[in-house]
């Protein structure tokens, strides 16, 4: 008898009713065994910010009931978010999600907190799953005393390779030993004492086709070879390119999912300076503007292309895939039938061979298997 393990990208519940925008998908994630989604804005009635830059407002606490009526049993938290509105918002958050049913990981009251791992069991097969943030800020971080979530440090280095002045920087990013060996160490743990273990890591450039940077493929083959059977990314809210590493997928980037939310766009009268700073930013850093037809939806064109990763697990092995999805018109993620889906999967190939990727799809039915 087969395990099924479904995971899906960012989810932020800030525009309207949310229970419409996960209709067309929840027949998959309710007929898995088990599912995870990254809950990526806090979910609190705080509203005493702490971040520095564009800090999420909040979003309601009872939201997440729709997430848990689509039939998600896990939730990974830990990301550049967590820790926008305080510790109240990480505690109320978490909070929330466990009255709806499901079982969190990333983050907590402290750091041992954030670093427990969510483990569910379903057939007698025991499915276990961390959450790291690898993209800060600081702040975010949770420490012995302090709330926030579970991490991986990321240094930047940047070395000019042409002296000329002005000209740009050559870019390497790599991990912090220490961080990268409290995050491996706790997979082993995980690895040992369940059955199917996965790794959430909150990673990546935001908003951009295609690029995977050095400390990614760093941190999920670390997670792999420590015994992870799986690494699901997220953060940059478009997809990335999927590998497989010594026979495991990691899923660099699963893009958005459920994403709908009016705090990125700004209006003409009453936001924040720093809102309409991210917005002209957002256009020089990534050379796109929102569909204005879509203001729920105000992210990259091409992220509307999407996927939701399956773990099938037979007792021995895993057999990976992914079913391919379209966010609509009304940013509602669509399950691709037959005749519509071959674009979104040409959508995944494209991006994973200019990674650099080597991994093979093949249909199997509604799934692509991959290889």
């Amino acid at each position: 008898m087969n395990t099924r393990i479904v995971a899906v990208g960012d989810i932020v519940l800030q525009y309207d009713d949310p229970n419409p925008y996960f209709a067309a998908s929840a027949p998959v994630t309710q007929s898995a065994d088990v599912a995870i989604g990254q809950i990526e804005v806090p979910h609190t009635t705080e509203t005493a910010v702490t971040a520095l830059t564009v800090p999420a407002p909040p979003a309601k606490p009872k939201d997440l009931e729709a997430m848990s009526r689509a039939g998600y049993d896990i939730a990974t938290i830990a990301g550049n978010h967590a820790f926008d509105l305080g510790e109240r918002g990480v505690l109320d958050t978490i909070a929330a999600a466990q009255s709806y049913g499901m079982v969190t990981t990333g983050t907590g009251a402290n750091l041992a907190a954030a670093m427990e791992p969510a483990i569910v069991e379903r057939g007698g097969i025991r499915v276990g799953v961390l959450s790291f943030n690898c993209v800060g800020p600081r702040e975010s971080w949770a420490t012995s005393r302090k709330a926030g979530g579970a991490f991986v440090k990321v240094l930047t280095h940047y070395d000019l390779d042409d002296l000329n002045p002005g000209n740009p920087p050559q870019i390497y990013t790599f991990a912090d030993r220490t961080s990268l060996r409290q995050m491996t160490d706790a997979v082993t743990a995980l690895a040992a004492d369940v059955d199917v273990a996965v790794v959430a890591l909150h990673k990546g450039y935001g908003h951009t086709p295609a690029r995977i940077d050095d400390y990614e493929y760093e941190i999920a083959h670390a997670a792999i070879d420590a015994g992870a059977d799986a690494v699901v990314g997220h953060h940059s809210h478009i997809m990335r390119g999927i590998e497989m590493y010594r026979g495991k997928p990691i899923f660099h980037g699963l893009g958005n999912f459920v994403t709908v939310t009016d705090a990125l766009t700004p209006a003409e009268d009453n936001d924040s300076e720093e809102l309409k700073a991210w917005a002209k930013r957002r256009i020089e850093l990534y050379g796109f503007v929102p569909d204005p037809k879509m203001p729920g939806y105000p992210f990259h064109p091409e992220s509307r292309n999407t996927a939701i990763a399956v773990l099938d697990f037979d007792g021995t092995e895993i057999h990976a895939g992914v079913i391919p999805c379209w966010i609509d018109d009304s940013a509602s993620p669509v399950p691709l039938g037959e005749g519509e889906r071959d674009s979104v999967l040409a959508y995944i190939e494209d991006i994973s061979r200019r990674a650099g990727l080597d991994t093979r799809f093949t249909w199997d039915g509604d799934v692509v298997r991959l290889s």
